[in-house]
């Protein structure tokens, strides 16, 4: 017999969309480049990283270098798709070990509730405790921390707000009737709370990635631009936009060019998460 989760009967509610379509449709439309220049980075590395002293701080429009090049003579526009890679891979890593993680305690601790929740708040506690920015310096200056080791520091640095956010939704979805008739017919508990209960927070879960996906990539790209994570010379967001700091009377495309797909990336991924986060919460109404 195929299982179906069981979800609360609610009445049918119209809810009105707050982002119009135009804007839904340009933020997916960014997001399919970038994840489209994301795949291709892997292959455009090498060329990226070609230098060629005699075509240094070339112009934008130059034949063959349409945003121009750097100090070193390397194609800005292949160095921005090339570093596409590095500056979304970890952001997108960071979110979903992050959510996965806070899926897992934050279900634990709103579910069980007592001293199962008190450990788990007590240690997401000390974790709010610690800044992220300055905790990410500190481990880089004393172990050399890489790119992958931020990534990892970042997801459990991260984890501690969603296991929150997590536990408040599971915790609001514990005593309503289908919990109990799902208790009443002997199911087990790990089957309730992550077959029932977090089917029914999922909109919750979604927009909370989503969120967390666009202040990964900022604070990723923040500490590319403090030179953590990401070795010199290595195609990235951040890494052009310090690189780009030195040059930017010369060629400031060096530097915009990243900082725009930074902050419209962002901007992108917050209206979709919102906008799927309104769809999800509208059919679970229906």
């Amino acid at each position: 017999m195929t299982t179906v989760p069981l979800r609360p009967k609610t009445r049918t509610v119209t809810l009105k969309r707050s982002h119009p379509n135009w804007a839904v449709r340009i933020s997916t439309a960014l997001l399919i480049l970038v994840v489209l220049a994301a795949l291709a980075s892997p292959f455009l590395t090498e060329a990226a990283s070609a230098q060629s002293i005699l075509d240094a701080l070339a112009p934008p429009g130059t034949p063959g270098h349409p945003l121009g090049t750097d100090e070193l003579g390397r194609d800005i526009l292949l160095l921005t798709i090339a570093g596409t890679g590095s500056a979304v891979v970890g952001p997108t890593v960071i979110a979903a070990g992050s959510m996965i993680l806070a899926v897992i305690f934050g279900t634990l601790a709103g579910y069980r509730g007592g001293i199962t929740d008190t450990v788990i708040g007590r240690i997401v506690d000390v974790l709010l405790s610690l800044p992220v920015m300055l905790l990410a310096i500190v481990v880089a200056g004393l172990f050399g921390a890489g790119y992958w080791v931020t990534v990892i520091m970042l997801v459990i640095l991260f984890c501690p707000s969603d296991i929150r956010i997590v536990r408040a939704g599971v915790a609001e979805q514990a005593p309503r009737p289908y919990v109990e008739a799902a208790q009443m017919l002997s199911l087990s508990s790990s089957r309730i709370m992550f077959r029932h209960i977090v089917p029914n927070v999922w909109p919750l879960i979604l927009t909370n990635f989503m969120l967390n996906l666009g202040i990964a990539l900022v604070t990723l790209s923040s500490l590319s631009f403090l030179g953590i994570g990401v070795a010199p010379g290595t195609p990235d967001w951040g890494r052009q936009i310090a690189d780009g700091r030195s040059v930017m009377g010369d060629n400031p495309a060096m530097l915009l060019i990243p900082a725009l797909l930074i902050v419209g990336a962002t901007m992108a991924i917050n209206l979709l998460g919102d906008h799927l986060g309104e769809r999800l919460r509208e059919r679970g109404l229906q």
